[in-house]
């Protein structure tokens, strides 16, 4: 996996705008990773999956660079994450998207069918400068 490709893009996104290198290559080393790969061998595409492989997954870090999208890279992709044998029996497979539900939706993802039973803690500016000061204190 190419890190600074990788990590050129998420850090623009809008689910993780500013992540530090750092923390992209500790999220990569601590996931399964899938890439795709030009003939040249530059890396275009990237997804993660964060997984015990036994009951659960959640499928982050999705996307193909804009220069090679719309030749069918982003369904391509899906399709081989769908069918790793390391995913195959999990209970619950979810993931988050602002605006790219027809895509998983061809995959059987669907809306929350009981949102009331999911919980988050979300710092959603967590990679600002200001936040990656954390105090802690003792008594």
């Amino acid at each position: 996996m190419d890190l600074t490709v990788i990590h050129g893009f998420i850090s623009q996104s809008y689910w993780a705008s500013n992540i530090p290198v750092e923390t992209m290559r500790r999220a990569i080393e601590n996931s399964l990773c899938f890439g795709i790969f030009s003939n040249s061998g530059g890396q275009v595409g990237f997804a993660r999956m964060i997984t015990d492989t036994a009951t659960f997954a959640y499928l982050a870090d999705v996307f193909v660079l804009e220069e090679h999208q719309g030749k069918g890279l982003s369904k391509w992709l899906m399709k081989v994450i769908l069918e790793y044998p390391e995913l195959q029996g999990l209970r619950r497979m979810v993931l988050a998207t602002k605006d790219a539900h027809g895509l998983y939706e061809q995959f059987g993802f669907k809306a929350l069918a009981n949102p009331q039973t999911f919980m988050e803690i979300i710092v959603p500016n967590i990679y600002t400068k200001h936040n990656h000061i954390i105090h802690a204190t003792s008594a």
